[in-house]
């Protein structure tokens, strides 16, 4: 085989510096972005999630939540304790707070407090007119139920 016959090879010796370039670049625009919560990712762990935390878990003992019937569970034990342990974030924290955190907290802590009286006061009356656990219950805004599928069902 001659020269003139014998196929030329073009070596393109700067895939290997584009090939850097471009993993470079992917990964500067991985670390650039903002990690937002998913479904897979865990919220930041901060004050503000802590409250939040407890302060479901009194909701959710408030009737907060159904369950797939439609039924409320109330749990004004389990409520009253998760209420109690944000008045002890609030008095162990006070004076370290930002005073959004402060407001934040004294807010959330005013209104779980209040709810808590709501329900704790239609759970007495329902139980002294002898409704027992199965009587139809208020939603946890203090309406009435619509069409009774809410029931107020105790631990």
């Amino acid at each position: 085989m001659s020269d003139a016959e014998a196929p030329k090879i073009h070596v393109d010796s700067d895939w290997k510096a584009q090939a850097q370039a471009e993993k470079e670049r992917l990964a500067k625009q991985e670390a650039e972005k903002t990690p937002r919560p998913g479904r897979d990712e865990m919220p930041p762990a901060d004050f503000r999630s802590l409250v939040g935390l407890l302060a479901s878990q009194a909701v959710g003992g408030l009737g907060g939540y159904a369950d797939e019937q439609g039924r409320v569970m109330v749990d004004l034990v389990g409520s009253r304790f998760a209420i109690d342990l944000i008045g002890v974030l609030e008095e162990k924290t006070k004076g370290n707070l930002t005073e959004d955190e402060a407001k934040d907290l004294r807010e959330v802590l005013g209104e779980l407090r209040s709810r808590f009286v709501q329900i704790a006061q239609a759970v007495a009356a329902r139980m002294a007119a002898g409704k027992g656990p199965g009587a139809p219950a208020p939603s946890p805004r203090g309406e009435p139920p619509a069409g009774g599928a809410s029931k107020l069902v105790m631990p």
